[in-house]
C-alpha cells in the first residue's frame, strides 16, 4: 500500500497594499477643492487627503505621484512626492501647501504647470480625463532628487526603487 503524505505550512499572507483617499470616492465628483486654482478652473489647488496600507515589510520610504493619461502629447503631471518616511501612512487634505511634506522631509517635483508641488486637474472642456493617483512603497530612501525636479525625472527615480504600488483612478470632465 503506498501511503502520499501532503504537509501544508500556514503562512500568513501579506495584506493587499491598498491607497484610500476621503477626497477620491468612487462615484462622487471631485471636489472643486482639488482643482487647479489658475486657468479657467479656479480650484482651491489642495493636495487630496491620502492613506495607505499592507505595504511590504521591507518598504524604506514613500512616494506618490498624480499623472493623467489623457492629457494630449506625453500626458500631464499633476503631483510627484518622494521620500516620505516608511512610518507614514497617510498625508492631511493640502499637504503640498501647508508645508505638511517638507516638515516630513519629502521633496515635490516641478508639475506639469511649471510649479512645485500640486498642481490639480484642470482638463480642456470636452472629453473625460482620467487621473491616476499611485503610491509607491520603495525599498530605499537615497533618491538622487531635489525639490523642483521636473516631475518625469522623479517618476523614473521613483520606479528604480519601487517595490510596490497601489493605485486610484479618478476622472473628470469639464
Amino acid at each position: 500500500m503506498l501511503a502520499i503524505l501532503s504537509f501544508t505550512r500556514d503562512v500568513a499572507a501579506e495584506p493587499a497594499f491598498t491607497v484610500s483617499s476621503t477626497d477620491l470616492v468612487p462615484g462622487k465628483p471631485v471636489g472643486r477643492e482639488l482643482l487647479f486654482s489658475e486657468s479657467d478652473c479656479k480650484g482651491g489647488n489642495r493636495s487630496p487627503q491620502i492613506a495607505w496600507r499592507g505595504a511590504p515589510a521591507q518598504t524604506r520610504g514613500f512616494a506618490i505621484t498624480i499623472f493623467d493619461p489623457d492629457a494630449p502629447g506625453r500626458g500631464w503631471w499633476h503631483w510627484a512626492v518622494a521620500g516620505i518616511p516608511a512610518n507614514v501612512t497617510r498625508l492631511p487634505a493640502n499637504a503640498s501647501a501647508s508645508g505638511a511634506l517638507r516638515k516630513l522631509g519629502a521633496v515635490e517635483a516641478r508639475n506639469d504647470w511649471d510649479t512645485e508641488g500640486y498642481g490639480g486637474p484642470c482638463p480642456p472642456p470636452g472629453k473625460e480625463h482620467r487621473y491616476v493617483l499611485t503610491v509607491y512603497a520603495l525599498n530605499g530612501n537615497e533618491l538622487r532628487l531635489r525639490q523642483g525636479t521636473p516631475a518625469l525625472m522623479f517618476e523614473h527615480e521613483i520606479r528604480t526603487m519601487a517595490i510596490a504600488s497601489a493605485q486610484i483612478t479618478f476622472t473628470l470632465k469639464r
